[in-house]
């Protein structure tokens, strides 16, 4: 681990245009490998008039997603690109939990206090101007799952790869709800020459069950409940939209506004911006991580939106902790790092933890 001395760092890149990004899909590169280190680096952002601190808690940790708070206030996280399940610890220390395999993506505490894992089955990376970009399906790809992990022995167990005959493509994202059973995103997989598109599903812990509940879905990534358990909310990251999809009880979806539609729509963001995972706030905002332009947007139920921004072209996704709940930890995926900043508004308690 290294310390450096904080220093203010620019709320954007200015280095990697927005073309240039689309342009690294189809990029070649030779990755170079990525060790852990600790970085005790800060800069500040502006918020309505207001000042936000904001630390870098780990550096070089591959490509971070899937944070989650523990009640000895460490952090689990995965590692995307090399597909594991890792801690960062509150001495910030890094160790690896658990070896996933493919492309680990969302993590979340289970009823039984086990780490659930939506794994998309591995990408093909590609790195611009220091900025590593996930793209196509790897070349190994052979399908998504969702993993148990068993905290105490690191134990790894596919839990579904399947729903009937229907393969799971890219698991994303998962929140569970009071009963113990998940709702998950699968992303899709892309390929040089065609997409499959995605799909919402509910499923139980136990491996006994699980649904499809909206499907023929873009690409559908962070999932969310509200704070009465009545909705989920998820983000579609092509188009930059959030949605919701009203609830009839575990697992029951209500028929959405239109045929069209898999939900209702909450906001669509305006400009070039790609949504990935989600929180929300305990007063019901539902709090987006943002690419491209580099930060969290915070969405309210009727659709008004504020953007936070972060020195990070890609926060992709965030956790919220402490005894107030208002620590929200943050990954910056594309450099590698995790951030960790006092937030607003506390953020709505998880069902489960561990």
């Amino acid at each position: 681990m290294t310390a450096q001395r904080p220093h203010s760092v620019s709320p954007h890149t200015g280095h990697m245009t927005k073309r240039q990004l689309l342009a690294a899909l189809g990029a070649t590169t030779v990755l170079l490998p990525l060790s852990p280190a600790l970085a005790r680096t800060s800069s500040v952002t502006e918020r309505k008039g207001e000042t936000m601190q904001i630390e870098v808690v780990a550096e070089g940790v591959g490509f971070p997603e899937g944070p989650v708070i523990m009640k000895d206030g460490s952090l689990l996280f995965v590692d995307v690109r090399h597909g594991t399940l890792s801690r960062l610890g509150t001495d910030g220390k890094v160790t690896v939990v658990a070896e996933t395999g493919g492309g680990p993506n969302g993590a979340a505490i289970g009823p039984d206090g086990a780490v659930y894992i939506c794994n998309n089955g591995g990408f093909e990376w590609h790195e611009v101007q220091g900025h590593l970009i996930p793209s196509h399906a790897a070349a190994d790809y052979k399908g998504g799952s969702i993993q148990r992990v068993d905290l105490k022995t690191g134990k790894v167990t596919v839990l579904y790869d399947h729903c009937g005959d229907e393969p799971l493509r890219g698991p994303n994202d998962l929140v569970f709800d009071k009963t113990g059973g998940f709702w998950f995103t699968d992303h899709g997989k892309s390929y040089p020459d065609r997409r499959d598109h995605g799909a919402i599903y509910y499923a139980r812990a136990d491996g006994s069950q699980i649904t499809k509940i909206r499907g023929d879905l873009l690409s559908p990534n962070g999932i969310g409940l509200s704070p009465a358990g009545d909705r989920i909310y998820f983000a579609d990251t092509q188009t930059g939209r959030l949605f919701a999809i009203d609830l009839d009880g575990p697992g029951i979806a209500k028929a959405p506004p239109a045929p069209w539609l898999p939900g209702h729509l909450i906001a669509t963001l305006p400009g070039f911006q790609l949504l990935d995972s989600l929180k929300v706030e305990a007063d019901g905002k539902v709090c987006v991580g943002t690419l491209v332009e580099g930060g969290i947007t915070v969405f309210s139920p009727d659709g008004t939106h504020e953007h936070v921004p972060f020195p990070d072209l890609s926060v992709t996704n965030l956790v919220f902790g402490g005894k107030d709940m208002r620590d929200v930890w943050a990954t910056g995926s594309s450099s590698g790092k995790i951030y960790r900043c006092r937030w607003p508004r506390p953020g709505l308690p998880l069902n489960f933890y561990a």
